[in-house]
């Protein structure tokens, strides 16, 4: 049960598309600013009283920011919200994620899914240590250029970790803008959000901003059908069992309890076929993730 329950979002956002009306443009320039300064009031009246607690926004600290982003991407809040202390507790600093074994980052990991997330943390830490001192760059453009992270998660650190203005979209912010604004579209692009993501957004304090944005977002996939299935960009997640991601994963996890086996041993711990195994171990191979010595398999 969420503390959430009794909050009327049809009501609110009935009198908001009733006065309002919705889509990107409105009829005058002081319309438009007034529908602005109402959708950001009711985004954070509901910030205020049904906000979120987690580690990551307890601190200002850039390094924890960057890994819970990392974390953040692909799965679920409340499974980042157990392995972050985990993973930060195991490697405190930049400096510790960059100097240990990627077996080590792998195996604290475990349990978080898309393990090739793991491997980009720890090359982007030793590429922050090598290249910026230690320091995680406070600039879109530099965070864009280290491994695992796009233009939408570098401006996501960059807000909550150096409050920085900017602007960007992401699953929970598309779906709110997508509620409020395009209820009756199909197929919404980013490019119609954008221009009402800049418009809106606090620049005075964006760290809030993003995080009453992504509250409310949060809030609408529990208790509506996803607002984000009508975005131009919206992607049905293929099933995980039988997956060759669900395979990966165990051949990592199985590489972690017997380092040295063979595909023929792995295909047998693991119990699925020697090809399909041998082919998903050829993938990590590629991807650096996995050592073949003679035969035998290390991570």
């Amino acid at each position: 049960m969420h503390d959430d329950e009794r909050y009327d979002d049809d009501a609110i956002v009935r009198e908001f598309r009733g006065r309002y009306g919705t889509g990107r443009t409105a009829r005058s320039p002081r319309e438009s600013a007034a529908r602005i300064r109402k959708f950001r009031s009711v985004i954070y009246g509901y910030y205020r009283r049904h906000r979120r607690d987690f580690p990551w926004r307890r601190t200002d600290d850039p390094y924890r920011i960057l890994v819970s982003e990392i974390m953040l991407q692909q799965t679920q809040v409340a499974r980042v919200a157990e392995k972050f202390a985990e993973f930060v507790d195991a490697f405190p600093t930049v400096e510790a994620l960059a100097a240990a074994p990627l077996s080590r980052v792998l195996a604290v990991w475990q349990g978080m899914g898309y393990n090739r997330r793991a491997r980009y943390l720890h090359e982007l830490a030793a590429a922050v240590v090598k290249e910026h001192g230690g320091r995680v760059p406070d600039d879109p453009e530099a965070l864009a250029q280290l491994p695992g992270i796009g233009r939408a998660t570098a401006a996501s650190i960059c807000a909550f970790a150096f409050n920085r203005p900017v602007v960007f979209i992401e699953t929970n912010i598309r779906a709110v803008f997508i509620h409020f604004f395009f209820h009756e579209n199909k197929k919404v692009s980013d490019r119609d959000i954008l221009p009402l993501a800049e418009a809106a957004l606090d620049r005075k304090e964006p760290r809030h901003w993003y995080s009453a944005l992504m509250d409310y977002g949060a809030m609408l996939k529990r208790r509506h059908p996803n607002p984000s299935r009508k975005s131009a960009h919206h992607q049905k997640q293929k099933p995980f069992e039988g997956s060759r991601r669900q395979l990966r994963g165990q051949v990592l996890r199985a590489l972690l309890a017997h380092p040295g086996v063979t595909v023929k041993r792995l295909s047998i711990v693991i119990g699925r076929p020697e090809e399909t195994v041998s082919a998903a171990v050829g993938d990590l191979v590629k991807e650096k993730m996995v050592k073949v010595k003679g035969k035998a398999l290390y991570l």
